[in-house]
């Protein structure tokens, strides 16, 4: 399924369930590999409202806030993001955000 389909699908699910955090994820990421920025923050933020330990989310989020140049963002959602991964024993993105934080002085 492309992009816009996937897009089109979440859409219409997210309709019928507006408080699913993961319907809120998928479109989220399906907006954000669109290229879609804006509308994909707007979803991705949700998701982490109604789920704060979401690991995943927070490093997107941490990735926009870079597209956005906002570094003071970027790095709370990398730090925050790092605590999760930690406490997650998720050690591949641990190591990833290690290298984001090391490339931006951190």
């Amino acid at each position: 399924m492309n992009t816009d389909a996937l897009i089109a699908k979440y859409e219409g699910l997210l309709q019928a369930r507006p408080d699913d955090e993961l319907l809120h994820f998928s479109l989220g990421k399906a907006l954000y590999d669109a290229g879609r920025v804006p509308e994909a923050e707007t979803h991705l933020l949700a998701a982490l409202k109604a789920k704060p330990d979401w690991m995943v989310v927070t490093m997107l989020l941490a990735k926009i806030a870079l597209q956005r140049n906002d570094k003071v963002a970027a790095l709370a959602y990398y730090k925050s993001g790092l605590e999760l991964a930690i406490a997650q024993d998720h050690e591949g993105p641990e190591e990833e955000i290690r290298r984001e934080l090391a490339r931006l002085g951190f």
